[in-house]
């Protein structure tokens, strides 16, 4: 038999080896070139590969006692209306909003909204506010909701956006003067979420410490979009010790307060609203009292249950009644003491002092002499003299 020849067969072996070694190196050619493709999880959710500027869950805004006195003043003097102001301060750092003073708006304002800021009365205000010191730039703005809890509305939320476009880290503060009572702030601050992390399933803010606490949100407020469309954020206060020793005298009460005589027009009618109420209830005892003669022991024992004794709220209120109008007297004869001093008032000489009448007299003369008594000595006590 024919022996079969094998060149062809080295020559295909040893061009598809060629071939390999071509592939081979135009593949290291190219991861050399850096011409190689690697897809990333992060080009696939559209992140980049570097860490991101992401706001932080510890983010706290500082209010200033005078800033929150001025919020819960503007407040309770609109109600019912809504009232609206700015507020300025600084951004300390990515963790802290310091807000130190604020500054009312006007704005026309219903049950539920506010509409947005004047800018020429903004702009006039700030310059007025640089002249008296006050360098610092606005950081978000404030409102209230009279009675109806901290949450933002459709209209807050595009007021919010518009001071967002501004500055980024911008806080919308709402205030609820109504629910607001002594030792307890309804207050509460918020900022938008941006609607492509939401998109992207990601989280607005991150968190890298335990430091600082969130209030619980009320239903309504995450009914009206919280944690959908905007955030809470962290509120603090810090007080000097000068602060604080001011807040402490803001309300303290001295001496004189037991002085001050109240309205007399008040006065007479709530002596008025006693002796009816006292004539009501000896009314009311007499009647009891002739009861008591004619029903038994069985319907005495379930007659009254529950009903007002008429015998003790008369002695209550006859004891108030006498005390106030005591007091009431009291104050009306140290308060003529006080405003008109005893040496005016007739004394004569024994009480140390000079009647009006003399007292006119002596003023005539000295007019009539020119100011002078022309060596002449009046016969008045020397203090009357001085004080004349």
């Amino acid at each position: 038999m024919p022996r079969r020849s094998s060149e062809p067969s080295r020559r295909a072996r040893n061009s598809t080896g060629h071939g390999r070694q071509r592939s081979n190196t135009s593949a290291s050619a190219r991861r050399a070139n850096g011409r190689r493709i690697v897809i990333r999880p992060q080009h696939v959710l559209n992140f980049p590969g570097t860490d991101t500027n992401v706001l932080d869950n510890a983010e706290t805004v500082y209010i200033s006692s005078l800033a929150l006195l001025k919020m819960l003043r503007h407040g309770r003097a609109g109600v019912p209306m809504e009232v609206m102001g700015l507020m300025l301060g600084e951004f300390v750092d990515d963790y802290t909003v310091r807000v130190v003073d604020v500054f009312a708006m006007p704005q026309s304002g219903t049950g539920v909204s506010v509409e947005a800021v004047d800018p020429v009365f903004q702009t006039k205000m700030m310059d007025m506010l640089r002249q008296t010191g006050r360098p610092e730039t606005v950081v978000g703005w404030y409102h209230s909701h009279p009675g109806f809890g901290c949450w933002l509305s459709s209209v807050d939320i595009n007021t919010q956006q518009s001071f967002e476009q501004l500055t980024p880290r911008a806080v919308a503060v709402v205030v609820d003067p109504i629910q607001s009572v002594k030792g307890k702030v309804v207050i509460d601050a918020f900022r938008l979420i941006n609607p492509q992390t939401l998109m992207l399933g990601q989280e607005p803010r991150q968190t890298t410490s335990n430091v600082g606490h969130l209030n619980k949100p009320s239903i309504q407020a995450l009914i009206h979009g919280l944690n959908r469309h905007y955030y809470s954020i962290g509120i603090g206060y810090r007080k000097s010790a000068l602060e604080e020793g001011m807040l402490m005298n803001l309300h303290k009460t001295v001496w004189t307060e037991a002085l001050t005589m109240p309205d007399f027009a008040t006065e007479g009618t709530k002596n008025q609203a006693s002796l009816e109420k006292l004539v009501s209830l000896a009314e009311g005892y007499e009647k009891r009292v002739r009861e008591e003669g004619e029903l038994t022991k069985d319907q005495l024992r379930t007659r009254y249950v529950g009903k007002v004794d008429p015998k003790k709220h008369i002695e209550q209120v006859g004891q108030d009644l006498i005390e106030d109008n005591i007091v009431a007297v009291s104050r009306q004869m140290i308060d003529k003491e006080a405003s008109v001093p005893s040496h005016y008032e007739g004394g004569g000489k024994g009480a140390g002092g000079v009647s009006v009448e003399n007292a006119m007299s002596i003023l005539n003369k000295r007019q009539a002499n020119g100011g002078h008594s022309h060596g002449n000595k009046m016969e008045v006590d020397g203090d009357a003299e001085e004080d004349l």
